[in-house]
């Protein structure tokens, strides 16, 4: 069977498109993302996707520039390297986060990439979709925006169009999140995020199906990310570079295949591609058949309001998603009971016990993370992420007079107590902060058990139990949805993440207000308002680590 002939078992409903395993899907993606580009594919997203999309680029964008504000390693070596990489006399070029410069795109997409994920403080997936009982639980990030603007900045295209992309690429990386764990088998979860890059960029040059399947054949055959750059407690900069490396090869490959470059065709079948190989769908002799179906199905979104962002988490300020039920827990006991913060040191507080699902216990709670002494151990720290938290309470207690706990999931608590960049400074301002260590040695966490195991990826299961001095205790009850996750239905989450992009924009630059405006209603803006989308000048205050 022929790659062409293979695709036409793609089936098209009046809301997805679907890639059975017998097809070819990396040919099948391709026509899914020139068609959806395109519009030809029902009557497009709901408006709901639109603005949730908006969201998380407009957070991912101040992420990277007050990363590059606080002069952090990566994005700042990664940019400057990119501004040795000029367009070249025939090319429009790309432009790094503030600098008109034009640079060859995909340098400008390795630059953006990076400081957008420097924080590890914009959104998340955990590949769980309940509907459609493809629960593989394959974390990822909204990483990838740059890929998109690089090219609508190359081609002149708009924001409309822009914005579209953003959707599409979030959809296939979202979509194969849910039915492949690569991190089961020590992969790096940005593959997905490249495949999908490698997808979208091609369709916004022009480039046909037949092209963006030799651009994910080769993303897959020769770029795949071990979790080495993960593994034990090393901290280097290729953690965080993941996705800006994946998506700067993802772009490569696809000028190659526009090119002429001819990759390896139907990877997702091919039985020495990661798919098959870890997930095999005949055995013996068998295996190795080329034509076998891949491990799963797809179905591809392009009309009404399930689509993949819709499934995906806000983080409201820096900390590692798998304690934001953990900080939901201590917000809400805060804001019932006061008197916790009686005592400006926390004297009147005995203990706090943590109850969480694996691999929250394995990941951020277990002894090896009770010191921190690092930007980037502290942020996975549950220990340090919650006595931070409280540290904040009992400083506003003393100098404010109390915390506003107005709003739902008590809004103006997520805002005034806010993680910022400023609260892992590697000083004793932040980590080596005294009164965080008197909180940190308070803190019990344990593995929740069956119970909690099994309501994750759907929530993050989290219970937090505070006992006072006097022996009385406070319990926050068991909470899955906390703010800023997708399921969260009682927090004003437009208004708690205006806050997180004043709190991060007031790092970058005087006027956040006016970067905020300059990256609002996406969809209006015409194709030279997105040449200079990404021109925002940030302000150097110096080296932060």
């Amino acid at each position: 069977m022929t790659a062409t002939a293979s695709a036409a078992a793609a089936t098209t409903t009046d809301q997805y498109v679907i890639l059975p395993p017998d097809s070819n899907q990396a040919l099948g993606i391709g026509q899914y993302a020139i068609d959806f580009l395109a519009s030809k594919l029902g009557t497009g997203p709901d408006r709901s996707v639109l603005e949730r999309t908006e969201q998380f680029h407009t957070d991912s964008v101040f992420c990277g520039l007050s990363a590059l504000a606080l002069g952090t390693n990566a994005p700042t070596l990664l940019r400057q390297e990119a501004l040795g990489y000029p367009a070249g006399a025939n090319e429009k070029g790309a432009t790094v986060f503030g600098s008109p410069t034009r640079v060859k795109p995909e340098k400008a997409v390795v630059a953006n990439s990076s400081a957008v994920r420097e924080w590890d403080s914009n959104g998340t997936n955990f590949g769980f979709n309940a509907r459609l009982n493809n629960t593989a639980g394959e974390f990822g990030h909204n990483d990838f925006y740059p890929v998109v603007i690089a090219a609508c900045q190359e081609k002149g295209l708009d924001g409309k169009t822009a914005l579209r992309a953003m959707i599409c690429l979030d959809e296939i990386r979202g979509r194969l999140a849910e039915v492949f764990s690569l991190k089961t088998y020590k992969i790096d979860h940005v593959v997905h995020g490249a495949i999908a890059s490698a997808a979208v960029y091609t369709a916004l040059h022009g480039g046909t199906a037949e092209q963006i399947e030799s651009a994910i054949g080769m993303v897959v055959a020769h770029y795949i990310p071990w979790r080495a750059i993960r593994a034990g407690k090393q901290l280097s900069d290729s953690k965080g570079a993941s996705a800006a490396i994946s998506s700067e090869v993802a772009v490569l490959s696809a000028k190659r295949a526009m090119r002429g470059f001819v990759g390896p065709k139907d990877i997702f079948r091919n039985p020495e591609a990661i798919f098959r190989f870890f997930e095999p769908t005949t055995s013996g002799s068998e295996r190795w058949t080329e034509m076998a179906p891949s491990p799963f199905e797809l179905q591809l979104a392009h009309t009404g309001d399930d689509f993949a962002v819709m499934g995906m988490h806000f983080k409201l300020g820096l900390y590692e998603h798998q304690s934001a039920g953990a900080l939901q827990g201590i917000i809400n006991l805060l804001a019932k009971h006061p008197e916790l913060l009686k005592d400006k040191t926390g004297a009147n507080i005995e203990r706090i016990e943590i109850a969480a699902y694996e691999p929250a216990f394995g990941i951020i709670g277990n002894p090896a993370k009770m010191n921190p002494t690092t930007r980037q151990s502290a942020d996975h720290s549950m220990a340090y992420i919650v006595a931070t938290l409280i540290r904040k309470a009992l400083h506003l207690r003393e100098t404010a007079g109390g915390i506003d706990t107005a709003g739902g999931a008590h809004d103006m608590m997520w805002k005034t107590l806010m993680l910022s960049p400023y609260d892992y400074k590697v000083d004793d301002t932040a980590i080596f902060n005294p009164l965080t260590r008197s909180l940190m040695n308070k803190i019990r966490f344990r593995h929740g058990g069956a119970e909690y195991d099994s309501k994750y990826p759907d929530g993050i299961p989290t219970s937090v139990d505070i006992t006072d001095t006097g022996g009385n205790l406070f319990r926050s009850g068991f909470i899955m949805y906390p703010a800023g996750h997708a399921r969260n239905t009682t927090a004003d989450l437009a208004n708690i993440l205006h806050h997180k992009f004043h709190m991060l924009g007031r790092i970058a630059m005087e006027k956040p207000e006016q970067g905020i405006q300059r990256l609002s209603n996406l969809s209006a803006k015409s194709a030279d308002d997105i040449q200079s989308l990404y021109t925002l000048p940030f302000i150097e205050r110096g080296r932060f680590e």
